[in-house]
């Protein structure tokens, strides 16, 4: 029945249609954003870091750069012995160099301040904006909060502060959950010199909602009215973070319905949401119903649209009707996007249609669409070898696609769980080359893999190496390596003991 209902609304033929004239994939580093037709919405943090940057940067200072980074990871505590150590390795501070250094020291918050404290404090050289974002960002990323207020009050009495920069404290308060919090640094903006706007409560709407804070969200929204009447946007950012951040139905509809009672318009954004809502909870007739109400009232579905519906329906396994609805978004001058067709091969790899799913990353080559990080995210999973892997990855790097952390940890899983230890090695080699280092997830993914596997010594090795680098572990991660250690050393003793041809007796304590 409901695939009846689909030929009425999607005209079926076969295959996509080629573009008319195919454009040559950019060189240019591809975007790593989600892709995800259902995406959860809200930007990342402002102040992203160029992992490529350093690769551009003169000669002399690309060296200093290798040199602060060495000093920084190679420190330990002692501040006195950094600083020399930092002022014997020859680099002079610059924007660029501080920036470039705080880009491959982002996952080591100690390491990270330690080379932009040395750096400020260099003759002839002061933070700039993008330093202190860069070094805010980090400060936040790592919740030491404290100190990232710190360098928020040295920004404002050296001119350099923004909003966008007190938002970025906002929204890592909001990711730690600290609500209370991140409104009070909101409000805090007129103490910077800056009266928050439209633009700022609708970024702390977003940071709170993209953190799942989407209750506190809404409860801000409408006792706000005075200062910020209701208007469309304001709805439509509580809306989506009830609908893609919380993925719930249920309070989806009843915003929906609170929308519709305070006098809301709904337009493209609003019916967007709710249908991306349905479409990961896989009703794909709400998302057909939906759809066409949303057509029936005169508002056109937009790239997004298109994309939520294509994904529902791959997603319920219609795949040629989804194919079909990609062509109808072509006649209604909708070009398809990168996004498009993950919301194809997405679905396919997670129903294991492989073949499928390739054909369709071929199709997207074939028009000259820059496959996303989370392209390849869906195919690897579903890789079968590692040689299948490593193509997979080879092709990522012929098209620019730079992995990203959760690429690294994914296939650490993968390939620990397959046995493979080679590989396992070889890819944590390889993330320094890309401008990663490990951080602590990465850590705690790799010693568990090894332990799981048997391989003790390495597990042990790397989980000293990650509190070196101040990354605290799991409770479960030290317990295991504790447990393991204490029976390794038993093990020493009673063999001492024995080879002096004595005896071990062991006894449990009463309880």
């Amino acid at each position: 029945m409901l695939r009846r209902a689909l030929a009425r609304v999607i005209p079926l033929s076969s295959g996509l249609r080629k573009p008319l004239n195919p454009v040559r994939i950019g060189a240019s580093r591809l975007a790593t954003s989600s892709g995800d037709p259902v995406a959860d919405g809200g930007g990342d943090d402002p102040f992203s870091f160029p992992d490529q940057y350093h690769k551009h940067l003169p000669p002399e200072v690309a060296r200093g750069v290798d040199a602060v980074v060495v000093v920084a990871e190679s420190t330990g505590s002692n501040a006195a012995d950094a600083v020399r150590a930092f002022d014997g390795c020859g680099a002079e501070a610059s924007e660029p160099l501080v920036v470039a250094a705080l880009a491959r020291l982002r996952n080591s918050c100690g390491a990270a301040h330690a080379a932009f404290r040395w750096a400020a404090k260099q003759p002839g050289y002061a933070p700039g904006r993008r330093a202190c974002h860069s070094m805010l960002a980090i400060l936040a990323k790592h919740r030491r909060f404290d100190a990232a207020r710190a360098l928020l009050d040295e920004m404002r009495r050296a001119s350099t502060a923004s909003p966008a920069a007190v938002l970025l404290l906002v929204r890592r308060l909001c990711a730690s959950r600290d609500v209370a919090g991140a409104v009070a640094a909101f409000r805090a903006l007129p103490s910077f010199g800056f009266h928050p706007g439209v633009a700022e409560f609708h970024g702390l709407l977003s940071a709170l909602c993209r953190y799942k804070n989407v209750q506190d969200a809404e409860q801000l929204l409408l006792s706000s009215q005075k200062e910020f009447p209701f208007e469309t946007k304001s709805f439509n950012i509580v809306l989506n973070g009830w609908c893609n951040i919380v993925c719930s139905v249920r309070e989806a509809k009843r915003f929906w319905k609170t929308m519709e009672l305070k006098g809301i318009e709904r337009d493209v954004v609003s019916y967007g949401s709710l249908i991306s809502c349905f479409s990961k909870a896989g009703s794909l007739d709400s998302v057909m119903k939906l759809f066409n109400r949303m057509k029936e009232a005169g508002i056109s579905p937009d790239r997004k649209v298109y994309n939520a519906a294509v994904f529902a329906l791959a997603k319920g396994r219609c795949v040629d009707e989804a194919k079909a609805l990609v062509r109808s978004m072509e006649d209604k001058k909708v070009v398809p996007d990168t996004a498009t067709f993950n919301s194809l091969i997405g679905p396919l790899c997670k129903a294991h249609q492989v073949q499928e799913a390739m054909e369709m990353f071929d199709a997207m080559l074939q028009r000259g669409l820059s496959p996303s990080v989370r392209t390849f995210h869906a195919l690897l999973n579903v890789a079968r070898s590692p040689i299948e892997v490593f193509d997979l990855l080879d092709k990522m790097k012929e098209l620019r696609c730079e992995p990203e952390m959760d690429t690294y940890i994914m296939l650490i899983r993968k390939f620990c769980r397959w046995k493979q230890h080679e590989s396992v090695e070889k890819l944590w080699r390889a993330m320094p080359a890309n401008g990663l280092s490990p951080d602590r997830s990465s850590y705690i993914v790799l010693i568990h893999g090894l332990f799981l596997n048997g391989r003790l010594e390495e597990a042990a090795k790397y989980y000293e190496e990650m509190k070196a680098k101040g990354f605290s572990p799991e409770q479960n991660t030290e317990e295991m390596i504790h447990a393991w250690l204490a029976g390794r050393e038993l093990a020493k003793v009673s063999a001492s003991i024995r080879s002096k041809g004595g005896s071990v007796s062991l006894r449990l304590p009463r309880k």
